[in-house]
C-alpha cells in the first residue's frame, strides 16, 4: 500500500520552461503547470522561459540560462525547480548537479498529484506502476535529486524507501503491479458485459481536467464525487444510472480528466479506467467554457480520444460554466454531433441534455403497441427487463403493452 508523505514545510519552486520556435504555447503550458504545483501543495516563486530551437540534450536549458536559475534560486529562496516537459536521466542529474537542489519534471508532478489523490485500489495500483517505470529509467538521477529535502513533490505513493530498490527489485514490483493490473481489468471487464447485458447505453463524461464533469454527474444523478477547484479531483470512475422522461434509464460514467502532456506512462497504466470512453455507446464531452485556453483543451481531449481509439459514437459537447462567463456567447463545437450550453451550479442546459440523450437512445429502439394473450406473458418480463415498458393493462384479451425495445430483442417479442 502506497505511504503519503508530507513535507513540513512549504516547498518554494521555479518553473522552468522552452520556447521552441514552433510553438507559440509555452506561456499556456506555464500557467497550466503552476496549476498543477498548487494542486500538489507548492508555491511558485518566479518563472524561467528560454528561447531554443530544440531543448538542450544534456542540461535541458542551455548553460547562460543555468546561470540564470542558479541566482534566481537563491534571489527567491526557492528550494527546488519544476521543469515543464519530461526530462531524461542524464537531464535530470545534470541539472541537480549543476543547480544543486531539487528537480522535478511535469511527468513526476503529474504522477505525484495522481498519488495524493487515488483513493482505490485499482488508482493506487495504476499510480504505483506509472511511477515505478517512469522512476526505473531515472533511479540515479532521482536518487540523488529526492534525497535533498526529504519530502515533498515527487516522494508521495512508492515514496524514498522504494526508490532505493534496485533495478532487479522495481522490475519484480513491476511485474506483480502489473499482473494485480490484470486482475483489476478482468473484473472491469466482467462489469462492462453485464452493463452490456442489461442492455442499458452507455454514456461517457470526458472534458479536461476541471471543465467539470464530476459536478455535471452530481447534479445529474446525486453521485457525490468530489469536486473541487483543484486539478484531477477525479482519478476513479464512477458509474451512475440516469433517469430519462419515460422512465427510460442509462449509465452515466465520470472518467478521469485529460491534460497536455499527458505522460505516456500514466496513458499505459490507466488504460483500462481510460478506455471507459472507447467503450462507451455516447461521449458527452465537457468543456470550460470560461477557460481562455479552451480551444487548445478541446484539442487536447480529441487527440486523447484518438489515441484511445474512441471514433464512430455520438458526441455531445457541454460549454460549460456558463455561469461564470459575463456574457453569453456562441459556442459551438463542429466535431461533435451537438452542442449545449451548460451550468453544472445553475442547472443550465441539463435539460436540453437529458432530451439530447434520449433522442440517442431512441435512434436504436423500436416503438411496439401489443396485446399479448396471457399465455405469452413472459415476452413482457423480456421488455421489463431489456427494454421501456411505457404501459401496461391486463384486459379480458390478454395484456395490452406499450414499450420501446432494442433491435436485438425485437424479434424475440
Amino acid at each position: 500500500m502506497a505511504v503519503v508523505e508530507i513535507a513540513k514545510d512549504k516547498e518554494r519552486v521555479l518553473l522552468v520552461g522552452i520556447q521552441l520556435i514552433e510553438n507559440e504555447k509555452t506561456e499556456e503550458s506555464l500557467d497550466e503547470l503552476a496549476e498543477l504545483v498548487k494542486t500538489a501543495k507548492a508555491e511558485v516563486t518566479g518563472l524561467v522561459i528560454q528561447n531554443r530551437e530544440a531543448i538542450h540534450p544534456t542540461t535541458y536549458v542551455g548553460k547562460g540560462k543555468l546561470l540564470e536559475i542558479k541566482d534566481m534560486l537563491w534571489e527567491t529562496e526557492a528550494t527546488g525547480i519544476v521543469c515543464d516537459d519530461e526530462l531524461s536521466s542524464v537531464q535530470l542529474h545534470n541539472l541537480e548537479k549543476e543547480l544543486e537542489c531539487k528537480v522535478v519534471d511535469r511527468t513526476l508532478l503529474i504522477l505525484d498529484i495522481f498519488a495524493a489523490r487515488a483513493t482505490s485500489s485499482e488508482g493506487k495500483i495504476q499510480v504505483e506502476l506509472a511511477q515505478l517505470k517512469y522512476r526505473a529509467a531515472r533511479l540515479v538521477g532521482l536518487r540523488d535529486s529526492l534525497s535533498r529535502l526529504g519530502g515533498g513533490i515527487g516522494t508521495r505513493g512508492p515514496g524514498e524507501k522504494k526508490l532505493e530498490m534496485d533495478r532487479r527489485l522495481i522490475r519484480e514490483r513491476i511485474s506483480k503491479l502489473k499482473s494485480e493490473l490484470r486482475e483489476v481489468e478482468q473484473h472491469r471487464e466482467l462489469i462492462r458485459t453485464s452493463r452490456a447485458a442489461s442492455h442499458l447505453k452507455v454514456a461517457a463524461l470526458v472534458g479536461y481536467t476541471s471543465a467539470g464533469k464530476s459536478s455535471i454527474e452530481n447534479t445529474l444523478t446525486g453521485a457525490g464525487i468530489l469536486e473541487d477547484a483543484m486539478l484531477f479531483s477525479t482519478l476513479d470512475t464512477t458509474t451512475r444510472v440516469l433517469e430519462l422522461e419515460g422512465k427510460q434509464e442509462i449509465l452515466l460514467t465520470d472518467t478521469v480528466g485529460f491534460i497536455r502532456k499527458l505522460p505516456h506512462h500514466l496513458i499505459e497504466a490507466f488504460k483500462s479506467t481510460l478506455e471507459e470512453a472507447k467503450y462507451a455507446d455516447i461521449i458527452i464531452h465537457v468543456v470550460d467554457a470560461s477557460n481562455p485556453q479552451m480551444d487548445t483543451q478541446m484539442y487536447v481531449v480529441y487527440e486523447t480520444l484518438r489515441q484511445l481509439g474512441v471514433e464512430g459514437k455520438p458526441i455531445i459537447t457541454l460549454f460549460n460554466k456558463q455561469d461564470k462567463l459575463e456574457a453569453a456567447g456562441r459556442f459551438r463545437d463542429f466535431q461533435a454531433d451537438y452542442s449545449i450550453l451548460t451550468s453544472a451550479k445553475t442547472g443550465q442546459g441539463l435539460e436540453e441534455l437529458k432530451t439530447t440523450l434520449l433522442e440517442i437512445v431512441r435512434r436504436d429502439q423500436i416503438y411496439i403497441e401489443r396485446l399479448y394473450p396471457f399465455s405469452d406473458a413472459g415476452k413482457i418480463q423480456l421488455i421489463r427487463r431489456c427494454g421501456q415498458l411505457l404501459e401496461e393493462e391486463y384486459t379480458a384479451e390478454g395484456i395490452s403493452v406499450k414499450a420501446y425495445v432494442t433491435q436485438k430483442i425485437y424479434s424475440k417479442i
